[in-house]
């Protein structure tokens, strides 16, 4: 059986996992010393589609790490590479203007305006939500366009509680449509093919690190990787007793994980 000190390609979930909003947790800066020392190297794997990557790297930055865009895999990554096999005329971008504009960098026709050549709606985890965005989804989806999304998150964690995210937002479309979207990012194994791929290492050294049962650890367990379940974030031990999708290794946090690993 593999521990944690067999691996090398950290794979690692950000809100709930490495900080909380703005707050960094203890430990996380050791941990990504330590990760750096050993010969290996961490990847910043995100689900959350409403910013772009500059936007992580400022954040970060202001928490005292360093990062460069090499360091980061997103779900808008996964979405572009998904997008980038089908030849949509033009794409209705539900999401942050951010989220528009990383699509619009992947190539493709970009529009956030009801409008008739429209033949994929192409939804993110949207912090700037109005009423006019569901109902421009609700009659896209009624006139049977292409219904993609890029995360399937449930919530997003916040210093006060959670708010809706991505998911959320594809139930209440539901809801109105009855249609559900083909969902990228986690639980889906490709954005850990990405980072892989990215890096050279192999299954056998990586493993995946996040906070949630239902995207972090069954990304990882559909990948063929090891996961590790922290407690930091949204996920509990409870859910761990009722899921299907059993975690590798669990820990109180990364200062845990950190601990754990220097032995």
């Amino acid at each position: 059986m593999s521990t944690i000190k067999d691996k090398k390609l950290f794979l690692l979930d950000m809100d709930g996992t490495i900080y909380l909003d703005t707050d960094l947790f203890d430990g996380t800066i050791d941990f990504l010393e330590h990760v750096k020392k050993i010969g290996g190297r961490y990847i910043f794997l995100t689900n959350n589609s409403s910013k772009s990557v500059d936007k992580y790297i400022e954040k970060l930055k202001s928490m005292g790490i360093d990062a460069t865009a090499d360091d980061f895999v997103t779900s808008v990554n996964a979405t572009v590479e998904y997008l980038s096999k089908r030849n949509y005329k033009k794409i209705y971008a539900f999401g942050t203007q951010s989220f528009r504009q990383q699509l619009k960098d992947g190539g493709f026709n970009i529009t956030d305006k009801l409008e008739d050549d429209i033949d994929c709606l192409c939804l993110g985890f949207d912090t700037e939500l109005t009423f006019q965005k569901l109902e421009d989804a609700c009659i896209l989806l009624g006139r049977g366009v292409d219904y993609i999304a890029a995360n399937c998150d449930w919530v997003c964690p916040t210093w006060y509680g959670f708010v809706p995210d991505c998911g959320s937002i594809a139930q209440i479309l539901c809801n109105a449509t009855k249609r559900n979207p083909v969902f990228i990012g986690k639980p889906q194994p490709e954005m850990i093919y990405l980072a892989m791929k990215k890096t050279g290492f192999s299954k056998e050294e990586t493993v995946v690190m996040g906070d949630r049962l239902y995207t972090d650890i069954a990304s990882g367990i559909n990948a063929g990787v090891s996961t590790i379940f922290v407690l930091s974030g949204e996920g509990t031990m409870e859910d761990v007793d009722n899921s299907e999708q059993k975690p590798e290794f669990i820990y109180k946090n990364i200062r845990e994980v950190y601990n754990d690993l220097i032995k």
